[in-house]
């Protein structure tokens, strides 16, 4: 425990601390993935045909936007996300296919405190309960903390989204709270749930992703032979 001049506790001094900077990398790739910096030209194609196909509506429920009616609303909405000066939003590209399957995003960036988010996560079915999905999120966490040497990684759902709240926990992510009455979405009052990871838990949580996306612990039909639990 520190404490100041009047006797009061402070959190530890970080005398070494001179900020970080924000994410630009347009690659991050990995044996099964390619996270490449999102280009609607490019990527909207597979994107609308992959997130968009008939009875996917379900998975837009938790979003803040979709499902979309059309690829005219898809386009502009892929349009408005690569504007966004608050976010960096990536491609999710199968590297077997070539193809794009899904998206996500650093946002709420703060290379002043080092802190930052990963969201704006839609991943179509082909990507969902995949050693693609992932490692996806494994290249993101280790750009952050190994590249940019950022000190906390956000992870923030509906409270009511059980799966991205199970996501996050299997991923390493330590449950904070619930923010009640966080936002209106689509007409409905949204509870927020909130996750992190620090930069000095990061070893431990790389460690066990990277044991788990071995390639011998998958069978030959892509089947996990031992489950990921990163237990802190």
């Amino acid at each position: 425990m520190q404490l100041n001049e009047h006797g009061q506790p402070i959190g530890p001094h970080l005398p070494d601390w001179k900020g970080t900077q924000k994410p630009e990398a347009s690659t991050l790739e990995g044996p099964c993935v390619i996270l490449n910096r999102l280009d609607p030209a490019l990527h909207g194609d597979d994107l609308f045909a992959a997130l968009c196909a008939k009875g996917s509506e379900a998975n837009w429920t938790y979003l803040a936007i979709g499902p979309f009616d059309g690829r005219e609303a898809f386009d502009r909405w892929l349009a408005a996300a690569t504007r966004d000066q608050n976010a960096l939003f990536y491609a999710i590209l199968d590297r077997r296919s070539g193809a794009a399957v899904g998206v996500a995003s650093y946002l709420r960036i703060d290379p002043a405190h080092g802190s930052i988010e990963v969201g704006n996560l839609h991943f179509s079915s082909q990507l969902q309960r995949t050693a693609l999905a992932t490692e996806a999120m494994y290249l993101m966490m280790r750009h952050v903390f190994e590249d940019l040497k950022y000190r906390r990684y956000e992870w923030k759902c509906h409270a009511l989204n059980e799966k991205s709240r199970a996501a996050a926990e299997r991923l390493g992510f330590t449950f904070e709270g619930i923010f009640r009455q966080d936002r209106v979405v689509k007409g409905c009052n949204r509870d927020t749930a909130w996750f992190s990871i620090l930069d000095g838990e990061w070893p431990h949580i790389k460690a066990g992703l990277e044991i788990w996306l071995r390639e011998e612990n998958f069978d030959a039909d892509g089947r996990q032979i031992n489950p990921l639990r990163l237990a802190r």
